[in-house]
């Protein structure tokens, strides 16, 4: 679909990639690169698990992406918007959830704009009860709560799951067969590494709805992924999905009554408005870039001012940290790195 035009510019992120997943525990890893409409790079390295027989990682090998899938539901979102599922942002998540007495209290004053950037408040008790921890748009907490929120919202609103949606509006168009909700084993899925002892798990689930965790993709799906939302829609020539959606999709809707200083989000996507200690963008990334990452390891970064789209991906559960630093400080770095390695290329 794009050229492949090879850069030695990337090759030392690749090794820091490489040396991060390795000192935190995982097995496989993989970084694949679109930078003016190239591919100007892919790696990949080690195996899908420590066991002597694990397949090697390879360019169909699907990772398990963790939070990345909030960038999908955060599209199923912004398309139900775009065709008047959704009224607007700022509707109320009451008008369209059938919730008991007690929930649809709490729900009060959270609009669907605060589930997609993680200013809703809400949050779980010890016995799985809604809760409330501050007003809405007044703070910012990262959580699924929100998220949950969303997958119950997305098919009364469109009468499709998120997967369906995504499914019928972007994998069926392109062609895409390595990214999905996964119910079943298959040798191209990467386990995830559990814990510092090895263990290695298979993180699929038997509902396929898009509800649930169990996203898995390949790195150059993902990057492609990253690519669309980069060209707003456009691929070949061919507007896949109305621009709108994508426009919405990374770009600022965190509520102006926000307090300065906490993290923007567009539709779920980290999207770089300035500086928070609680961001995941380094601090050389341009203005406008948006980016997601998940627990176990993949990351998705794209700089628009660089015509760039970044994927790493890893297999250990928990983003590395050390003495050192925290795994934000880890985070930004590598992005950091990413933007030095774009600007060289």
């Amino acid at each position: 679909m794009l050229p492949c035009k090879p850069t030695a510019a990337f090759d030392s992120l690749f090794e820091y990639a490489e040396r991060i997943n390795r000192l935190n525990g995982g097995t496989a890893c993989a970084i694949y690169v679109i930078q003016r409409g190239r591919i100007v790079a892919e790696h990949y390295s080690g195996r899908h698990s420590h066991a002597a027989d694990a397949r090697p990682a390879a360019a169909d090998s699907q990772f398990h992406v963790a939070s990345v899938r909030k960038s999908y539901i955060g599209f199923a979102v912004a398309w139900a918007v775009h065709s008047g599922g959704i009224a607007s942002l700022d509707e109320p998540v009451s008008r369209y959830l059938s919730t008991d007495e007690d929930s649809r209290r709490l729900l009060d004053g959270v609009a669907v704009r605060h589930l997609l950037t993680h200013t809703h408040g809400l949050d779980r008790d010890g016995d799985g009860r809604l809760v409330s921890r501050f007003a809405p748009g007044t703070g910012w907490a990262y959580n699924n709560t929100g998220i949950q929120l969303l997958t119950e919202l997305v098919p009364r609103v469109t009468g499709l799951t998120v997967a369906e949606l995504l499914e019928e509006k972007i994998f069926a168009p392109l062609g895409w067969r390595e990214t999905g909700w996964r119910t079943a084993p298959a040798e191209t899925l990467v386990p995830v590494i559990m814990d510092q002892k090895g263990t290695a798990k298979l993180l699929i689930h038997p509902d396929p709805s898009g509800a649930e965790p169990n996203l898995h993709v390949s790195a150059r799906e993902l990057a492609w992924w990253g690519y669309l939302h980069l060209k707003a829609g456009q691929l070949n020539g061919k507007q896949i999905a109305p621009e709108a959606v994508f426009r919405l999709s990374v770009s600022c809707q965190s509520p102006s009554s926000l307090p300065p200083g906490l993290p923007q989000n567009g539709c779920l996507w980290f999207v770089n408005s300035g500086p928070s200690p609680q961001y995941i963008i380094g601090d050389s990334v341009p203005r406008g870039s948006y980016k997601i990452v998940g627990h176990s390891g993949p990351l998705l970064l794209v700089v628009p001012e660089l015509d760039l789209v970044l994927v790493r991906m890893a297999n250990k559960n928990g983003n590395y940290e050390d003495e050192q630093g925290t795994y934000l400080d880890y985070l930004k770095a590598f992005s950091d790195r990413a933007v030095a390695a774009a600007k060289r290329a």
